[in-house]
């Protein structure tokens, strides 16, 4: 049986049988060609605002687990102070500990991250999580809301000293005592493909809000512009503290850094810190 919306007789039986035998068939024709074309062009639309639909914004009232993310090497006593900072504000923190001392492919951490969060929220029932990655860290916190799942699950995402748009070979070398250049610096080094891809188009996919703070005098990320996030909150350091000298693997422990902690991961809207003891 024809379906009612193309069925000719249904609706205008009455004209056509009026008609002479080839204008009904002509008509007949015409009727349905225009159905179809109609039928076609609500089908577009339809395919057209299911590509452009946003993902939803987290909700920004209240935060939930902290997860906090180590730099290269993987130095997890370097996070000391942010957690000791964060447990002063009540937070329940979550450490991610990378393998290979995270020298290794971030799209592997970025999918142990992953993993991280799930359990994490099954486990607390919280509605998202806030994210702190130092350095390489961030790298990976900002694959993982790119690519896995992190813009619905990330409330915050605050990057410190983050070479977001690649730093000298030689200085991600130093790091490390081997001195060579595994999978990690290969992919944070300038003009990695990695990089390329993590910053096309939109370098703060929706989902989070996004803040970065960095140090005019990191020895490692240069230039410090390289933190800078279109789109973030973008902190500096020297901003608060102007005689700060804090180098890369300092950052975790500066005071500013410390204070900005409160200022971006709380309740209300990210901000800088006002009084922060230097």
């Amino acid at each position: 049986m024809p379906c009612a919306a193309l069925d000719p007789n249904r609706h205008h039986g009455v004209v056509l049988e009026s008609l002479p035998p080839a204008r009904r068939r002509f008509a007949l024709a015409v009727i349905v060609v225009v159905s179809l074309a109609l039928l076609v062009a609500a089908s577009l639309v339809i395919g057209q605002l299911k590509r452009n639909v946003v993902p939803p914004i987290t909700p920004q009232e209240k935060g939930g687990p902290v997860v906090v993310l180590p730099g290269y090497g993987g130095r997890l006593a370097l996070l000391v102070p942010i957690v000791v900072a964060l447990r002063a504000e009540h937070r329940k923190i979550v450490v991610f500990t990378p393998t290979d001392h995270e020298t290794g492919d971030l799209r592997v951490q970025a999918k142990r991250l992953r993993d991280l969060v799930n359990r994490t929220l099954d486990k607390t029932h919280a509605k998202s999580v806030d994210v702190v990655g130092y350095s390489a860290g961030a790298m990976i916190a900002r694959l993982w809301v790119r690519n896995y799942g992190g813009d619905r699950q990330a409330r915050r995402v605050l990057t410190i000293a983050a070479p977001n748009h690649g730093t000298k070979r030689s200085k991600i070398e130093a790091l490390t005592a081997g001195g060579d250049c595994p999978a990690t610096c290969v992919q944070l080094s300038d003009g990695s493909s990695f990089l390329s891809k993590l910053n096309a188009g939109d370098e703060t996919p929706s989902g989070p809000t996004w803040i970065t703070i960095r140090s005019a005098t990191d020895d490692v990320v240069t230039p410090d512009s390289s933190v800078i996030l279109d789109g973030a909150l973008n902190l500096l350091v020297q901003d608060g503290c102007p005689v700060a000298t804090t180098n890369h693997v300092g950052m975790p422990s500066d005071p500013y850094v410390l204070a900005a902690l409160a200022t971006t991961l709380g309740n209300d809207a990210p901000q800088a810190p006002s009084f922060v003891k230097c």
